[in-house]
Order: C-alpha cells, then structure tokens, then sequence
C-alpha cells in the first residue's frame, strides 16, 4: 500500500497551487519537506539568513501577486524569519511563512526548539497556527493561501510540527486539492455603493482618491491610471512611511490639505495621512471610506464621514472605472494636483558634490540615465535617507520599496528575488552602507544560483537618518554613536567573487554602472556620498 508522509502532502500540495519557488534556510524540522521537494518540480533558493527568506517571498510576492514562500526550521528559526513579517504586513504582500516546529507527541515536555511560535507571529500576521493533523496538512496549506491574498493582502504563518512531516498515512486518505482550493473570495462593492462614492465624488470640488500599498504593483498603478483618465481626477497610491511626505509624490502634502473630499480606496487612515487631522488634512474635508477590513472603516470622523461600505479594492477601481464618467469641472483642480505630484526642486539640478563624495542627487542622476536604457528594469529603495532620493528623482516600471513599516536592510534579498522573477532583466538596488549590513550575505546566495543585480550603496560612513533626527532635535553638539567606518563594501563583493567598484566621482558612476552590468555578477558599486538628509519637497510661496 502506497503511503505518503507529511511531507510529501506539503510538497505536492504547494506543486499543486503552482508554487515554482520557495525560499528557505535549512534545518532540524524541515528537512523531510527538502526531501519532498526533490520529487516536485519547485525551485530552492537556499539563502544564508532566514529573515531573508522572508523578504524575497516578500519581494515574489508584491511583484507577481502569487503567494511568496518562505521554510524556516523551527525555535530561533522561526524567530528570525518572523522578524521579517512586519515589513511584508505594512506593504500588505501576500506570503506564507512555513516553520518547522517541535513534534506534536513532545509538546510541553521540553522538546528541541520547542517555542510558542504560533503565538509569536501572531502580531505580524493576518493568521497564524500550528497544523495538528497529517490528514490536514493540506487543507491548512488552501486556508494559508487563501488568506493571504483574500481582503487586503497580507502574511500568514504556519508551523509544521516535524512527527507530523515524518508520518505516513495511506495514499488513498490524502486528497491534494486543486488551485481552486487555494483561490481567494474577492468582495465586490455593491452596485449601491459605487453609486453613492461616484455622486460624492461628482458633488466635490477638490476630490481626492487615495489607493494603498496593495495598489502599488504594476497592475494596482495601471488600474489607479485608468481610473484616473475617465474620472479627469487624481488617483494616487501611498505605500512610503514618509507618508504626506514620501518624495515619490512631489508637494503631495499641499494638495491634501486642500482637497474637500478624501476618498480612501484600501488605504488605511493611518500616520501617512497624519490620521486624518488637522492641518494635514483641512477639518471640514469629508471623508469617503472603501475597505476590506470592516475595523478600518470606523476610523474616520464619522460626522465628516459621507460614504462607507467593504469591497476588495481591484474590484473596487474596476467598477468605478465602469461606472464613471469624465467631470469636466474638475479639469483646473486634476492640473492643479499633478502639478504639485510632479514638482521637485529647482535648485536641486544645480548641486554639486565635494571632491570624493557624490550628492544623492548626482547619484541618482546615474542611475536614471542607466535605467531609461532599460525600461524592463526594476528599481528598489532602501535605507533611511539615501533610499529617499531615488524614489523622488528615479522612474522605472518597476518598483519595490521597503514599505509603510520603514524597516531598512530588505534590499539585497529583494533584488534577488526580483531577478529571479525576471530573469535578464537589470535589477538595480539604491541602499545605505548602514543597510548593506543586514543581508551582505545573501551575495554569496546569488552567486551560488547564479543571480545578477547591482546594489548602489550610498555610502557616507554613517546610520544618517537617526544622525540627522540627532541635528534636528538635539543639535550638532549632541549627535554621537551612529557613526559607522567608510568600508570598502566593494572589497567585499569582489572577495565573495561578485564585481565591485569604488566611485569617489560623479562622472565615473556611468561607466562604473554599464561595467557592473556587463559582468553578468551580483554586483557591489560603493559610492561615497555626501551625509545629506531626505528630500523634504515644499514649493515657495
């Protein structure tokens, strides 16, 4: 009689849902899914740090829509890789987190690793348990993906106990289910309900749409520009934590509090939107909520509140879009606000660097010239400072930033997975030195499979965001202790075997980028950098 193990369950059923690469870290527990796996036809990318693992499901996740897959082995395993779910939470990106786990018969005796690691996840999820039966492994694995892209999109966690990998039922007991298990349930809005928020819309002066971070992947941004188009209105996606001011979206602060009606499209009222207040946003501007979440639609002032109701948010855009009509009248205002989205500072084409260190500016620069020559690239952001200037000054069709959490140091493992995702397409990663540090590892990982990206690592010798809250709050004479070394990161590229280059000169970043590429490596450029703070856009009045 054919018996299959655990294992095998979790192996097929995640072949069966078109899983075609996981991301993982070996260990104690999960090593019977890496043997079930040699029987399926999914890829391993074997990384150096299980947090790692997590941003490139992360990253898979945001750039494809499929459920990013992430195996860690249980106890400080799962610990690690679950430090990584805040940041795939706030940019609401579908992932599953599978853990190994203390086996099911030694549970509260003091097994190895034996944690409460449902329980730490939790917070960082929007479901996390621990699988209890062989017999449900896959069904828990359709629940996992189902939940993980139903609503807003977001983490989910599971822990495989590792007796339950081990043991072996009748093949005859085990039904694989299909991808149709796995689908999630989109809510449509109610035909009343896009009916109300078109006439809201309609009756402003100043409306303004606001989509969130589950709208900002490239057919989020296309279905935001088609609602734009036949509404003649400002369709906008927030997905930064630098919120009114994230440097993406210009002099996007003046424009909100202007506008008289704030239409949030699955964007959370939250501390991007300064909570909705004053001066932020003007207090008599109404509000007009659409959220998937029941719990987010009781945040706004419900005396100013003029439209709610629950609905998904592509089906949302979809409908409106259906629905609407052009409105003339608010030709003046669309002009208005995509003037401000577009504004960036004069002056800043006039700066010029200091001999051996680039302003942003001048890197950035560099940079889009070399991603205009390959419009199938993708851009990612990272860092406190240094990750804000390429979102201002940068345009790619692709884009992956760290997200509404701001936690630094997820680049490196994005650009692989981004790579991997698009394979021969440049992958382009600007990060601060202070951030290579988390994941400089995960170099060695993309030599071994073979990935090449370019990280640009603005290097200014220092953790410059925390530096300059020190000038700002403190003053010159009390900042102290976020001083880092002036590292030759390059040095250490090139000794894993990847390309790196030193740029001391804006004039050899160019070239040093075009190099880079040609390598066909994972590569490092090191270029020292003026310590400079994020761009603030304001225009004069």
């Amino acid at each position: 009689m054919d018996r299959l193990r655990g294992a095998d369950i979790v192996a097929r059923t995640l072949a069966a849902f078109g899983v075609t690469r996981i991301f993982t870290l070996s260990g104690n527990h999960i090593m019977p899914v890496f043997d079930a796996l040699l029987e399926t036809d999914i890829a391993v990318i074997h990384t150096r740090h299980e947090a790692a693992c997590v941003h490139m499901a992360d990253a898979w996740g945001r750039l494809t829509g499929e459920v990013g897959v992430a195996l860690v082995t249980g106890g400080q395993g799962h610990t690690n890789g679950a430090a990584a779910l805040f940041t795939a939470l706030a940019a609401e990106s579908p992932v599953l987190l599978l853990s190994g786990h203390a086996g099911v018969a030694e549970s509260g005796r003091g097994a190895f690793q034996e944690l409460a690691q449902a329980e730490i996840a939790r917070p960082t999820t929007k479901a996390s348990w621990t699988a209890n039966a062989v017999a449900g492994l896959a069904g828990d694995l359709a629940r996992a993906f189902r939940i993980a892209r139903e609503g807003r999109p977001g983490p989910v966690h599971l822990s495989l106990p590792v007796d339950l990998l081990e043991r072996a039922i009748p093949a005859e007991a085990v039904r694989i289910p299909g991808p149709d298990a796995a689908a999630p349930r989109p809510v449509a809005p109610a035909p009343d309900l896009v009916g109300d928020l078109l006439g809201a819309i309609a009756a402003a002066e100043r409306p303004l749409l606001v989509g969130g971070p589950a709208l900002c992947d490239a057919a989020g941004r296309d279905a935001m520009a088609m609602l734009e188009e036949r509404l003649g209105l400002p369709v906008i996606g927030m997905e930064s934590p630098r919120g009114v001011n994230d440097p993406t979206l210009g002099a996007f602060a003046e424009i909100l509090a202007r506008a008289d009606l704030l239409v949030l499209l699955g964007k959370p009222l939250d501390f991007t939107l300064r909570f909705g207040d004053a001066p932020a946003v003007a207090p008599d501007c109404r509000f007009a909520v659409i959220d998937p979440d029941p719990a987010l639609l009781a945040r706004a002032p419900t005396e100013r509140l003029v439209v709610s109701g629950q609905a998904d948010p592509r089906p949302l855009l979809a409908a409106l879009t259906a629905g609407a009509g052009a409105l003339p009248r608010h030709a003046d205002w669309h002009r208005e606000t995509r003037g401000a989205l577009a504004y960036r500072p004069p002056a800043w084409a006039q700066l010029t660097a200091r001999t051996g260190r680039l302003h942003p500016v001048a890197l950035c620069r560099a940079v889009g010239g070399f991603l205009s020559g390959h419009p199938e690239a993708t851009l990612i952001c990272d860092g406190g400072e240094i990750g804000q200037w390429p979102q201002a000054l940068v345009r790619s069709g692709r884009r992956l930033i760290n997200g509404v959490s701001g936690t630094i140091g997820a680049s490196i493992p994005f650009a692989i997975a981004a790579a991997l995702q698009r394979p021969g397409a440049p992958v382009v990663a600007v990060l601060g030195d202070g951030t290579f540090g988390f994941h400089m590892a995960e170099f060695d990982t993309a030599l071994r499979y073979g990935v090449p990206f370019i990280a640009v690592v603005g290097n200014d010798a220092r953790w410059n965001a925390e530096h300059q809250i020190q000038l700002r709050q403190y003053g010159p004479e009390r900042t102290g202790h976020c001083d880092l070394r002036p590292t030759r990161y390059d040095a250490v590229v090139e000794a894993l075997g990847g390309f790196g280059a030193l740029v001391t000169e804006a004039e050899a970043l160019p070239a040093a980028l075009e190099a880079a590429h040609a390598s066909g490596r994972p590569a490092c450029l090191n270029v020292m950098i003026e310590s400079v703070p994020a761009p603030v856009i304001r225009r004069a009045r």
